[in-house]
């Protein structure tokens, strides 16, 4: 516009005519525009989806795999969308733990009280019981929970390949007892009072000396400024707190807190663990503060591209000569199945998955 400007006669007529133009857009056609409301289906059947005999997530109607772009030119809403069907799938794999694996589910901390944050585990009847073999899982990070590997896969793929459900079945067909963790769920999110919203206001974090130039911004200035914040973010989001769940607020509190209550209790010879990504550094923070317990009680570690780091995690001399011996670390490479994969850190050996998918979760 200011090139504009400094033209002559002929591009200042341009200007001016734009100007016209834009003092001319109505307003309230544009507010037309704004997405729909962030109000979505609680269940599967309302989204139009269910899984087929396959695993596979298909429109009741056209039989066709979910379709994220729903609505186009509107990315925040399809990500809603796509965030409140993987919360419903979160349920649905929940149901299949207990009614296909036929694993109970047991609640978080052990002694909570009825009114305090609650976290939960699955477990096969036999987990504590079994006298031989126990097998524990461990998910990575971010969306998924319990039973889950990917919510991407669950959703594009089908279940066997983003969810546990395989690994539990064929584990209780070879007679292991089973103890699927849930480390990503960690605090409950609850609305903030009119109170706390205000207090957190008044004690924001920004420098006295910005806050002084937002106030003296011109009336003008601010009426405009918060007409574009309402187009662009027309549904403010309701402001929530995060209350922890007390000795499982991370997934190192969480793993070490399943074993201490759970796994070091359990009457099995031999403890297995499979764990991906995340759920390969907690497990080795695990055996960071537990490690005489640990390589007394397991037997071998199968990891999934985990994102463990020796160094980062300063993990001593006699836990990685442990872990040179009873962990491996099934990484996604394009050699052959197996193969041996160059790694930069002292620790397990490093395969290859083959042409196995990468199940690290995406939002």
């Amino acid at each position: 516009m200011a090139q504009l400007q400094q033209g002559g006669p002929d591009e200042k007529e341009k200007t001016t005519a734009l100007k016209d133009l834009l003092s001319r857009i109505d307003l309230d056609e544009l507010m037309k525009k704004d997405e729909p409301p962030l109000e979505f289906p609680d269940t599967l059947e309302g989204f139009e989806y269910i899984f087929n005999e396959k695993g596979q997530l298909r429109h009741i109607k056209t039989g066709e795999p979910f379709v994220f772009n729903y609505r186009e030119d509107l990315h925040r809403w399809n990500q809603k969308r796509y965030e409140a069907l993987g919360e419903i799938i979160t349920k649905y794999i929940y149901e299949l733990l207990q009614k296909e694996c036929h694993l109970k589910k047991v609640t978080l901390p052990v002694d909570a009280t009825e009114t305090e944050p609650k976290s939960f585990i699955f477990m096969s009847e036999d987990a504590l019981i079994n006298p031989d073999k126990l097998l524990v899982l461990i998910h990575g990070n971010g969306v998924v929970r319990a039973g889950q590997w990917a919510r991407r896969l669950i959703i594009n793929e089908d279940l066997d390949s983003g969810t546990q459900i395989p690994y539990i079945k064929r584990a209780i067909e070879e007679g292991y007892g089973v103890i699927v963790l849930n480390p990503n769920e960690n605090y409950i999110e609850v609305e903030k009072t009119k109170a706390q919203i205000q207090l957190s206001s008044d004690i924001s974090e920004e420098p006295a000396e910005k806050r002084e130039r937002k106030d003296k911004i011109p009336k003008e200035t601010k009426k405009r400024r918060d007409f574009y914040e309402k187009y662009r973010n027309p549904q403010k989001e309701k402001e929530t707190m995060q209350i922890y769940i007390r000795d499982n607020g991370s997934p190192e509190e969480h793993a070490i807190y399943v074993w201490d209550h759970f796994i070091s209790q359990s009457a099995a010879e031999n403890v297995f663990f499979v764990a991906h990504s995340y759920g390969g550094l907690a497990f080795v923070e695990l055996m960071i503060q537990r490690e005489a317990e640990v390589k007394n009680r397991v037997t071998a570690v199968a990891l999934t591209d985990s994102v463990h780091n020796v160094w980062h995690q300063e993990v001593g001399k006699t836990i990685r000569e442990w872990m040179r011996e009873n962990c491996c670390n099934w990484v996604s490479s394009s050699e052959p199945l197996d193969a041996s994969v160059e790694s930069m850190l002292p620790d397990c050996p490093r395969v290859s998955a083959d042409l196995l998918k990468n199940t690290n979760p995406r939002n």
